[in-house]
């Protein structure tokens, strides 16, 4: 962060300083709202939550080493005091942007594949400069500003991630740090219940195409009809990427390996260069183009695009981690969050990870809906049920329409072939035919059950909505190879 005295930060706040808080006393960083990370020379933003009050925290953070606390209450520290923990936040990191005269920021948006698509263009800005991007998805109210906040004089790329949980949200984020090129991926069902429908949806989504100035890149994709539709919302120059011809960045040629990683060629219109992608499933290939093209734009050879690519490793976690126990079991933990087309994703990749295998998924019903919930969970029963499973695990008290979706689809597929699927486990309840079904209570539960199933060389699958923290499924899953 750059170094503020606690005097303008007061100022910058709209705060008022309180508890013997010393004016001249600076602020060097980080800015944290776990009082755990307090390092010294933090500010601690006291947040109260549903569980927790930050506030009581205070006296410990500053302990170790906090200058002072944001809070919104008098506390026994030292205190910056604000009507609103969050915008004064907010406030805190425009002004910090807007002190970084040589840093470009980069907003990346869209249904799914925001994280990964994230990761990989800091990688490649990487190459360039000194940047900042998000651990993970610190992508709304709180954590967007809480990144921005770690840029100094020396960072040259903010690359950021920006959710939106409603209308405004994305155009709220963008005025804290203003991009310069934004980078659009899809637009999906994920918040269906939230916004009412897709075209809302994108309506949210094209907020961040909308805040680009007439010098700004507009990153689309041209395979996606309402993202490619988009181009209309901006003043900014628009550059595709995708999979077609009319994208001028795009993919040639895509193959997977036997673990479910896509090679292909990179065309530019400078030159072609061949990717081989580190990362799970075919639905990286548009992560990697959308990062390609933003790196384009910012003028990175392509031959240094294909290098960086095909190097990247998953940086943020529960997000298509495959790994292999030492029985030869493979789990892929995509546990950090699920929609329709995410987990239509992670099917795909379960088949390619899995061919020749028995296959085994743990998923949960998927919610924010809306009045969509029973259809599409239905769905996702049936995509589970045509899956070529041995077995499926569905998690959580909310399950119902999944795992009846998955029982009738399961059924009728093994009805018409007329057998139940190969390798079917020896033993339990089975649908009339079909694969065999559990429903259970939570993560842990799913464990316990799965393991009992497991045999050396099966493949799992572990997906579901963050609310379950399906990864404790696949942690506990690959700690107990028998």
């Amino acid at each position: 962060m750059i170094p503020l005295p606690l005097a303008r930060i007061a100022e910058l706040t709209s705060g008022a300083l309180s508890g013997m808080a010393d004016p001249r006393a600076v602020v060097r960083g980080p800015v944290v709202i776990d009082s755990r990370q307090v390092e010294p020379g933090s500010l601690f933003a006291a947040f109260r939550g549903a569980n927790v009050d930050g506030h009581e925290y205070a006296v410990q953070a500053v302990r170790a080493g906090a200058v002072a606390v944001l809070a919104s209450r008098p506390v026994e520290a030292p205190t910056v005091i604000v009507p609103d923990v969050a915008a004064a936040l907010a406030a805190l990191a425009t002004a910090v942007a807007g002190s970084l005269p040589q840093a470009t920021v980069l907003g990346v948006t869209g249904s799914a594949g925001k994280t990964t698509t994230k990761d990989l263009l800091a990688r490649l800005t990487g190459r360039i400069g000194p940047t900042i991007a998000p651990v993970g998805s610190f992508n709304n109210e709180i954590g967007h500003p809480l990144t921005v906040l770690k840029a100094d004089l020396d960072t040259r790329f903010l690359v950021l991630e920006l959710s939106a949980r409603d209308a405004g949200h994305i155009a709220h984020l963008a005025a804290i740090a203003p991009p310069s090129i934004g980078v659009v991926l899809n637009v999906g069902t994920a918040h269906l219940g939230v916004f009412g429908g897709k075209d809302a949806i994108a309506k949210a989504k094209g907020e961040l195409v909308e805040a680009l100035p007439s010098t700004g890149v507009a990153v689309l994709n041209a395979d996606d009809p309402l993202v490619r539709d988009m181009a209309g919302r901006t003043d900014a120059r628009v550059t595709f990427f995708g999979r077609g011809e009319e994208a001028a960045i795009r993919a040639e040629e895509v193959t997977l390996d036997e673990r479910g990683r896509a090679s292909f060629r990179l065309r530019t219109p400078s030159g072609v260069a061949y990717v081989r992608l580190r990362l799970y499933g075919g639905h990286a290939v548009d992560n990697a183009l959308a990062a390609a093209a933003a790196g384009y734009e910012l003028g990175l050879p392509v031959a240094t695009i294909a290098e960086e690519l095909s190097e990247a490793e998953p940086r943020s976690r529960w997000r298509m981690e495959v790994t292999d126990r030492p029985d030869g079991v493979t789990v892929i933990n995509d546990a950090y969050n699920a929609n329709p087309d995410s987990m239509r994703a992670a099917f795909e990749a379960l088949g390619v990870v899995g061919a020749g295998r028995r296959r085994f998924a743990v998923i949960a019903a998927l919610r924010e809906l809306g009045q969509e919930s029973a259809t599409l969970n239905e769905e996702l029963g049936r995509l589970a049920g045509n899956a070529g499973l041995t077995g499926l695990i569905v998690a959580g008290p909310d399950a119902g329409p999944v795992l009846e979706g998955a029982f009738a689809a399961s059924s009728q597929a093994a009805a018409a072939q007329g057998a139940p699927p190969p390798g079917a486990p020896p033993a339990g309840p089975y649908p009339q035919q079909g694969t065999r079904i559990v429903h259970v209570a939570d993560a842990e539960a799913a464990a316990q059950e799965l393991a009992s199933w497991l045999l050396p060389g099966d493949a799992v699958l572990v997906k579901g909505p963050r609310a379950m923290g399906l990864e404790r499924t696949a942690e506990r899953v690959l700690g107990s190879a028998r």
